[in-house]
Order: structure tokens, then C-alpha cells, then sequence
């Protein structure tokens, strides 16, 4: 029998690593006249902006932004400190109608808009690696796959509000605006061959005007292992410790997880203390810190230990518009979760077809509102319409509405 030709290695290209900005490290602007500079330089710049932000997250309350990052060809990296200039909107004047280049910008937009940086235009480089199938999304891994070059990124999660701030964090910093514009070219170059330019420029334009995200309902239910606990009144004892963590947090500026862990209000739910004594002997209050804040949590776990039972929070959350638990749908809805599996072998098939995750198809909650209940008659103009009303994209929408209205009618 003829044995195939042998099949030869292709060598991996090799990484070279990025440990100097082309331009230096540059001091941080904080001032006035350093901001004015700014403006000028890229104001005479050409081409797209490059732009990142880094936070404090797991440092600081909330999700402020402590350095902006911003490049352009002829302007070299601009470091901010959008704490000493909390108004920055004179360089998205300055750059009004050009082209801002982020990686993950659902990150980093709402910060930057803080700030009055309101991009007109923008190119996401992860969403873009999303789009294209590859199987690393992350910017070094993103970078090293289309360019060859290697991004360190060990202070990703160091705390930025830190002043000064490093020589090595700046370094960081700087470095990983100064590939955008190369990367954004390498993957516009891409989008273009597989025939998704049009697909990116929808997702793209979708990330740029999203609304912010709406409160969660009971943000409490959150807090880790909360789903362990069978009982309401433990329930009401978490919600009312995050309660008191989320205040003292905030006026003292600090990450809720800094100051009570979520392992420790699971824990004080459980063992359900009824002094500040016994609490401390539960080993997550054991601490130092905790020990001289125990009177503050035992009066929370006292205020829900007094509660009606009328008042106790509920086990399974708050209600929602949605359609329940899929494991649910059998005995509730047959057809509608016929309508799912048949739904989300489509999606899956077409997914693998065309390399795009399936998330990035269609958002499963779309999806699984769709199943639930579908317009009548599910046609592909109705499905259009329902899909388009949960926030899909015309190339999304353009895929999947006659596909799935088939798909119903042929599964109920």
C-alpha cells in the first residue's frame, strides 16, 4: 500500500521579546501645560489612535481608571494621569473623526468616557481575534501569533492607583499601546480575505455605542458560594454583611474583597454567630483586621438575625423577564426546547463552518428568548425583527433568521 507523502514540521516562528518602548518611557502627564503638549502632538499626528487604560480592580472601590495610554504616528505615547486631569476630552476634540485602536474596548471605553475620550470610530483588536477563529484572544498572545513578538504582561493586575508609579509599570504600559496599530493592520488584513470586514465593523460600531450596563438586581447574590446555602435567613445574613463590606468599602476606598472576603460572609452565614465573640472564633475572622471590625459585621449579622420571616430574602432570587432554567423546559415547554437543541445544533454547525464562536454569533440569551417563545408565525422576516430587537447585528441577523425559522418549522 502507498504511504503518504511525510508530512514536514513547520517550524514555529520565532518570538521576539518587546522590552523598550521605540520611543522610551516619557514622564507621566499630570499637568495643564504637559496636557496642552499632548493635544498639540496629536492634533499634527496621522493615522489611528491607539488607546488602553488601566484600572485598580481588586485594589480600589469601583472601576476608575488611573493611567490612559494613548499613541499615534508622529505624536510617539502619551502617558495621562487622568487623576491630576480628570478632563481629557480636548485630545478627542483634538483627533475628532479618527480612528481609535483599544484591544477588549468593552473594557475600557466606559472609563475613557469618564474622561470625556468618546472615540467616533473604533477598531477592537480581541473582538476582531474573536471573530477570525483564533483559539488566543489575549493581546500577548494575539501579538505573538500575527507579529512575532512577545508582550510581558506580569503587572496586568498590579495596583495602578500606586504614585508614583514604576519605571517597569510605565514600561508596560507604553509597550502595549505601541503594537496596536500594527496589529490592528495584520487582523483588518485578515478580515478582509475570510469576508468578515463588514461583520467587524458592525461588532465594532455595536461596542462603541452599548449602554452601560443596567444595575444588577440583588448584586448580594453574587458573592461566592452563596448558591451552598439552603436557608433564608443565612441569605438575609450574606445580603446584609455585603451590605455593611460595600459601605465600608466605598468610604475607605478599597476593594470590597479587601475588606471582608466573600469566604468569610458564606462562612458567618453559616455558623449564623449570635456574638462578636463567637464570630471571631470562625476562622475567616480570626485575623487581626477582622477581629477589630468584628462588632461592625456582628451588628449586620444581628440586624438580619432580627428579621421577619416576611423580610427574608427569597431562594431564588429575583424575578426575571426571561425564560427559566433550561433544564426546566422539558416539563414546562416541550416544544420549546426542541426548538432549542435544534437551535443550538444550528448555531454550533454554523460556528464551526464558518470559525466565529458561538458567542459571537448570537448572544445565547437572544437565542434562548427566541426558543421560549418565538414570534407567530415564526417567519425569517419575524425572527429578523425579534432578533434585531434583542441588539443582534444586520451580519448576525442576515445568518441565522431564515435558518432558525426553518429550524422551528421543522422541529415545532
Amino acid at each position: 500500500m502507498t504511504q503518504p507523502p511525510e508530512q514536514t514540521a513547520v517550524p514555529a516562528r520565532p518570538i521576539v521579546p518587546l522590552t523598550e518602548p521605540a520611543d522610551g518611557v516619557g514622564d507621566v502627564v499630570d499637568t495643564a501645560a504637559g496636557l496642552a503638549r499632548v493635544v498639540a502632538a496629536f492634533a499634527e499626528g496621522s493615522g489611528p489612535v491607539a488607546a488602553d487604560a488601566e484600572r485598580a480592580s481588586g485594589y480600589r472601590y469601583g472601576q476608575s481608571t488611573f493611567l490612559v495610554q494613548l499613541r499615534r504616528a508622529g505624536a510617539g505615547t502619551a502617558l495621562l494621569d487622568p487623576v491630576a486631569l480628570p478632563d481629557l476630552s480636548v485630545i478627542a476634540e483634538a483627533v475628532d473623526g479618527t480612528e481609535w485602536v483599544l484591544h477588549a474596548a468593552s473594557q475600557d471605553l466606559p472609563g475613557l468616557g469618564e474622561h470625556g475620550l468618546r472615540p467616533a470610530r473604533v477598531f477592537d483588536t480581541e473582538l476582531a481575534a474573536r471573530l477570525l477563529g483564533m483559539e488566543r484572544v489575549g493581546l500577548a498572545a494575539v501579538v505573538a501569533e500575527l507579529l512575532g513578538w512577545g508582550l510581558a504582561k506580569e503587572h496586568s493586575a498590579v495596583d495602578w492607583s500606586t504614585r508614583p508609579l514604576p519605571m517597569d509599570w510605565l514600561r508596560y504600559a507604553a509597550l502595549d499601546v505601541e503594537v496596536l496599530v500594527e496589529l490592528r493592520d495584520a487582523l483588518a488584513a485578515r478580515l478582509d480575505e475570510a469576508g468578515k470586514a463588514e461583520w467587524a465593523a458592525q461588532e465594532f460600531e455595536a461596542v462603541r455605542t452599548a449602554a452601560p450596563p443596567a444595575p444588577r438586581p440583588d448584586p448580594w447574590r453574587r458573592v461566592s458560594g452563596t448558591h451552598t446555602l439552603r436557608d433564608r435567613r443565612k441569605l438575609a445574613i450574606v445580603r446584609s454583611l455585603w451590605l455593611a463590606r460595600d459601605a465600608s468599602a466605598r468610604v475607605r476606598d478599597i476593594a470590597p474583597g479587601r475588606v471582608l472576603p466573600d469566604r468569610a460572609i458564606v462562612a458567618a452565614a453559616q455558623a449564623m454567630p449570635r456574638t462578636a465573640g463567637q464570630l471571631v472564633q470562625i476562622g475567616e475572622f480570626a485575623g487581626k483586621g477582622q477581629r477589630r471590625r468584628a462588632a461592625t459585621w456582628q451588628r449586620a449579622i444581628d440586624q438580619a438575625m432580627a428579621l421577619a420571616e416576611s423580610e427574608l430574602p427569597s431562594q431564588r432570587g429575583p424575578s426575571s423577564d426571561g425564560p427559566p432554567q433550561a433544564r426546566l423546559w422539558p416539563e414546562r415547554n416541550p416544544e420549546a426546547t426542541r426548538r432549542l437543541a435544534a437551535a443550538r445544533d444550528l448555531v454550533a454547525r454554523l460556528s464551526n463552518e464558518l470559525s466565529v464562536p458561538v458567542e459571537n454569533l448570537l448572544q445565547p440569551d437572544a437565542l434562548r428568548r427566541l426558543c421560549w417563545a418565538p414570534p407567530r408565525p415564526a417567519t425569517g422576516d419575524s425572527v429578523a425583527d425579534f432578533l434585531r430587537g434583542r441588539g443582534a447585528r444586520e451580519w448576525q441577523i442576515g445568518l441565522l433568521a431564515d435558518r432558525l425559522a426553518q429550524a422551528f418549522a421543522e422541529n415545532g
